[in-house]
């Protein structure tokens, strides 16, 4: 097992001026490489991360935030003082918020797969010398979770107080709790559930065939060439955004304005004739400028194989393994993870007699709203008792 970060290391990555850093390291050097679930193995893995507090003496208030398809570890506080915007959750995350890091030590990194430094198809394969793209193994979410455990042992962590995690990040908050119950007193899931359903596999598959015929693409070998696939996967970012809001949000926002004129054109070659056109135009745009494709592609099919039931049998007997606590929150406007997925969580832990809170919060923003900070209150006035009440207990 690697060796302890130092206490400096500890306490520091994240500065009472809320300046934080992301750090790299290592896990799975041959010759004990990472096990695949398709049977592969991988290694070394570079694991990007940021901390956030202090751990404490006993090492028993640690909380592992899990985060969403496109995020990364930098979920709070600033890089620089002059950076325009902070981490992702960054109005939910910090002294006095939600997750308090006077109290809590809170640690974050991106996933396998990913691009924001994890290793992922971007990464250089040292076998070769160049990006692995399209070589790059399959992963699973039981993958994803496997690296993370294993970067909180390196910090000394048995038990971590809490994971956190939304859609994405709350599949991976299940399977912690499924595949290593002993390792977490708790486990909060955000607008996820036990599987993602058919509706969210078919707005996955058109994402992927967006980038897979972009020109540009190779077959997934655009690296040393000019030209990336960013049309395709700006694409694959408007269909997926879409599925984020709701129609109350995407009415209340934009309804049928139209961006830059008072009066229809009547012209095909106009793309962007409506504001909410112009908006999704934009996030593409904005989207393509840090994620690559091939990332994009593994972790959708990750998400689209999740599911507790198939990998670990009936629901209740699965999610009853630990004897973690669980806060479950859905949003009454989010389509792609709507309440009923939470419930069906909610009755396999009660069937297993297991301790649950659940709320479904109500929001105009659809699955989007446990990020957008004007919804963090109500959030934040679940998670401070949960999160209390399971560390004292």
């Amino acid at each position: 097992m690697p060796e302890l970060p130092n206490e400096a290391l500890i306490e520091d990555t994240f500065s009472s001026q809320g300046i934080t850093q992301t750090r790299v390291m290592e896990l799975f050097a041959p010759p004990e490489p990472l096990q695949l679930e398709s049977g592969k193995t991988l290694g070394p893995i570079q694991v990007a991360y940021e901390t956030y507090g202090t751990l404490s003496p006993r090492r028993d208030n640690a909380i592992f935030i899990c985060h969403a398809l496109t995020g990364d570890a930098h979920v709070a506080g600033r890089h620089a003082s002059d950076d325009r915007k902070p981490g992702w959750w960054d109005g939910f995350i910090g002294p006095g918020k939600g997750i308090d890091t006077d109290r809590y030590f809170v640690i974050c990194a991106n996933v396998l797969g990913g691009c924001m430094g994890t290793t992922g198809p971007s990464s250089i394969d040292p076998d070769t010398g160049k990006q692995f793209g399209p070589s790059f193994p399959f992963l699973t979410i039981a993958d994803i979770v496997g690296v993370h455990k294993k970067l909180v042992e390196t910090f000394g962590i048995k038990k971590l107080l809490a994971v956190v995690g939304g859609s994405l990040g709350g599949m991976q908050v299940l399977e912690w709790a499924v595949r290593y119950p002993e390792s977490l007193k708790s486990a909060v899931v955000l607008a996820s559930g036990a599987k993602l359903n058919a509706q969210g596999i078919a707005f996955n598959a058109v994402g992927r065939r967006a980038i897979y015929t972009d020109p540009a693409f190779r077959d997934g070998n655009y690296y040393d060439e000019t030209e990336k696939p960013r049309f395709g996967l700006a694409l694959a970012r408007m269909i997926a955004h879409i599925t984020y809001l709701s129609e109350q949000s995407i009415e209340l926002k934009f309804g049928r304005r139209l961006q830059n004129s008072a009066d229809l054109t009547y012209d095909l070659r106009k793309e962007t004739e409506f504001q909410i056109e112009s908006y999704l135009h934009y996030q593409g745009k904005r989207f393509v400028e840090r994620f690559d494709a091939n990332s994009y592609l593994v972790l959708t099919r990750a998400m689209d194989y999740f599911s507790i039931e198939t990998t670990h049998g009936p629901l209740s007997q699965a999610l009853g393994k630990t004897d973690a606590r669980y806060l479950v929150v859905s949003y009454d406007t989010d389509w792609l993870f709507p309440t009923s997925q939470s419930k069906q969580l909610v009755h396999a832990l009660l069937e297993a007699k297991r301790h649950v809170t659940f709320a479904e919060l109500p929001s105009p923003h659809g699955h989007d709203a446990f990020l957008i900070d004007s919804e963090l209150p109500k959030l934040k006035d679940l998670i401070v008792p949960f999160l209390a009440n399971t560390y004292d207990a």
